[in-house]
């Protein structure tokens, strides 16, 4: 491979950024984007997995796909032909049945692979089968403490809980909440529940009670798996208050079954002052990165569908009474019977689309959106993006920092339908040191990590150099996600991480469970720019009129339907609110609500969301930009930028920043801060007002929360505005406040 330094020939060298009607692609490369950091060579594009895939293509069907952008112009132009080849390529476990593998494309309502059956976790243990001594799982905590698991233990010990879960009476189409850190019980339990057709839900313990019992009263759980306590940056934090609580909510619940970790064995531990996966100041914890359609597809026996409420589930926007019944059982997870050492799981095949497991909105401004996946949509979908994009196979140890109340969680443990090794990683991601993921990545062997984009840009900032200092030979790929990684994040990773990687910078989301924009071992890397569109995903930037354009700024919708889109909401028997989320805009397209910009060669950049534009002087801009050019000041720990503008009207643009320490707000750097501004996008991105605060809110998942502190300051209560139950660190919403401003432009 070559590790080049040359401006890409395809992206224009000229204009100024945002400032009118000039092409806004003629601005990137005069902006530091599209620099070539890395090409992959004609050794790496022939032992890459998507290139086996072309040549079996080229066997099996006669196709001459000879590169990415072919590959993806079919998927796309004959989906129905491209998923099933999925299924027969990767020999998907199951019965394939007769029926077409896309019965109507209309979204939403699109029906895949009816007739067909199938389960999850059959086909995520399909190694114990084949190499049960082969290591499935890696678990670390942030003290060092940890273990492993074969893919042959692995699959012992999903028999035994499975067993355990249907002596507690779960059965298809039951759910089995969860409230667990990332530890292997985690995995362990959604793979028992998967294999029974449970549905599985899962949230993290730092989430306080009032936020589970918003997102778990509306699936009304069977089971409840929950732990006592967890450890965080070095403290215990019990959580047995928490877990009562959630319990009581819980109408039909049956049993507790209780997971003891270091975490929950301790007493007296401290109230978290913020959850795992929040950024201390000045150091960003994981960010989070979708368009959806559902597929109906015939439940199970016994199954409920994804929009009705079963007996005794509370309505959405109500809180769950108090329950009436004498209250569920506690059982530990260590009394759950032995079983037969040779046993294995008994699977229950399902319909395509039987529901696998529901994941949530943040919830910060309502009820969270209980958002179903079909086992079916998630198998098909992660082995292709896992395979085709991130080439990952069988001899990769795949690690993702997440906690489970997180996606990314859920996409991490899909790296065993792959055959991989999965790393879990309970803990903080800078304890005791900024570098500790690059400390786990080393001793773990890790060959393809993933973080949040936020994480790269802090030890970039924080000046480490993980290559150097840790044994990451074994290192072939980087993930990024969550938000926008800017040109200097990548920039970094190739100077002080290593010069042959892959980097993959993704956009996706909760609502798909994937990212539909991404790399590929076939393109290049260059700076800032996500290198194009997922095979099988259709994304386009849309104008305000609903029609695609190139080079210049728009909405990001999807307009062919992907087989992970939702199966549905709960609690949503007609469609209404999953129609309304998705599909209002554009009827027949989906919306996901980011704005994004397309180059000539397909690759594109995310400027942030759509419902959070600057909009000045007629002109709209994204937030992503604007925190690259304050963010790389060293004073400024972290930003938040707000429009207070609204449809034909101008309003304040207000700029809050936390402070690195020693720093000071005060007119030296409030002056260079709009120097920057001014210099390197324009004049319209200088703020009325610069505040310093505390910290940026944000949710459990690391998401900056612009929405709700624009309807703070119109005047929305701070108690209307968002939930604090849904957000990492809620007590810092009050300094968002109206108040008198400082650093005002003159």
């Amino acid at each position: 491979m070559d590790d080049q330094a040359t401006p890409d020939p395809g992206l224009p060298d000229t204009g100024p950024p945002d400032t009118g009607p000039a092409d806004p692609a003629a601005a990137l490369a005069g902006r530091d984007y599209g620099e070539v950091l890395w090409q992959p060579g004609p050794e790496a594009i022939s032992s890459a997995r998507v290139t086996a895939y072309a040549r079996w293509l080229a066997a099996r069907h006669g196709l001459d796909l000879r590169n990415h952008d072919q590959l993806w112009q079919w998927s796309v132009t004959e989906p129905a032909e491209f998923w099933e080849s999925v299924w027969d390529y990767f020999g998907v476990l199951g019965d394939r049945g007769t029926g077409p593998a896309l019965s109507d494309a209309e979204m939403p309502g699109t029906r895949w692979f009816e007739g067909a059956t199938l389960n999850y976790a059959r086909n995520a243990l399909r190694t114990a089968r084949t190499e049960p001594d082969r290591t499935a799982v890696i678990y670390r905590s942030e003290d060092g403490s940890g273990g492993t698991f074969t893919y042959g233990e692995l699959e012992r010990e999903v028999a035994r809980v499975a067993a355990g879960l249907r002596a507690l009476g779960v059965t298809a189409g039951d759910r089995v909440a969860a409230y667990l850190p990332n530890v292997p019980e985690a995995l362990i339990a959604m793979l028992a529940t998967a294999s029974l057709g449970g549905i599985w839900s899962s949230c993290s313990p730092d989430f306080g009670a009032g936020s589970v019992i918003d997102r778990f009263a509306q699936i009304s759980p069977k089971v409840l798996v929950a732990v006592g306590g967890y450890t965080y940056g070095g403290k215990v934090y019990d959580r047995t208050g928490e877990v009562a609580s959630i319990a009581a909510a819980l109408p039909g619940l049956a049993a507790v079954l209780l997971v003891r970790t270091p975490g929950a064995a301790a007493s007296g531990a401290d109230s978290p002052a913020a959850a795992p996966g929040t950024p201390a100041p000045g150091t960003p914890a994981p960010g989070t990165p979708a368009p959806g359609t559902p597929a109906p597809g015939t439940p199970a026996p016994g199954t409920p569908a994804p929009g009705t409420p079963a007996p005794g589930t509370a309505a959405p926007g109500t809180a769950a009474p108090g329950p009436a019944h004498p209250g569920p059982r506690t059982v530990g997870w260590d009394s759950l019977p032995a079983g037969d050492p040779a046993a294995q799981p008994e699977f229950t095949e399902v319909p395509f689309s039987h529901p696998l497991w529901v994941l949530y909105s943040s919830g910060t401004t309502g009820l969270p959106k209980p958002i179903v996946h079909g086992h079916g949509g998630i198998v098909l979908e992660h082995l292709k993006v896992l395979a085709f994009h991130q080439d990952v196979g069988p001899d990769d140890v795949f690690f993702w920092y997440t906690t489970t109340g997180w996606m990314m969680w859920n996409y991490l443990v899909g790296g065993l339908l792959a055959g991989a090794t999965v790393v879990l990683y309970d803990g903080s991601a800078n304890h005791p040191a900024l570098d500790a993921l690059w400390r786990l990545i080393a001793e773990t062997g890790v060959t393809y990590a993933g973080t949040g984009a936020p994480y790269l840009l802090a030890c970039a900032k924080a000046g480490l150099r993980p290559g150097a200092e840790h044994d990451l030979s074994k290192l072939r790929g980087v993930g990024s996600t969550g938000s926008p990684l800017p040109p200097e994040g990548f920039r970094w990773v190739y100077d002080a991480v290593g010069s042959d990687l892959l980097l993959g910078s993704f956009s996706g989301g909760t609502d798909l469970c994937t990212g539909f924009v991404g790399p590929s071992p076939l393109l290049p890397v260059r700076a800032g720019v996500i290198a194009g569109r997922c095979l099988g995903a259709k994304v386009e930037a849309y104008d305000p009129g609903g029609n695609p354009v190139t080079g210049e700024v728009g909405e990001l919708v999807i307009t062919r339907p992907m087989p992970s889109m939702p199966v549905g909401f709960w609690n949503d028997p007609g469609g209404e609110r999953y129609r309304a989320s998705y599909f209002a805009e554009y009827p027949g397209v989906w919306r996901h609500g980011d704005w994004i910009m397309f180059l000539p060669d397909g690759g594109c950049v995310i400027y942030g969301r759509s419902d959070a534009t600057l909009n000045r002087g007629g002109v709209r801009m994204g937030t992503s930009e604007f925190y690259r050019v304050v963010e790389r000041l060293p004073e400024i720990a972290d930003s938040l930028v707000i429009d207070t503008g609204g449809l034909g009207r101008d309003g304040r643009l207000i700029l809050y920043v936390v402070l690195a320490d020693g720093a000071e707000l005060d007119d030296g750097l409030i002056g260079r801060i709009r120097s920057q501004l001014r210099s390197q996008l324009s004049p319209r991105h200088v703020p009325d007002e610069i505040n310093q605060v505390p910290g940026i809110p944000r949710t459990l998942s690391g998401k900056k929360l612009e929405v709700p502190v624009r309807k703070i300051l119109l005047g929305t209560p701070l108690a209307e505005a968002a939930d604090p139950d849904a957000l990492a660190n809620p007590e810092v919403l009050a300094f968002f406040a109206p108040r008198e401003p400082r650093g005002e432009s003159r």
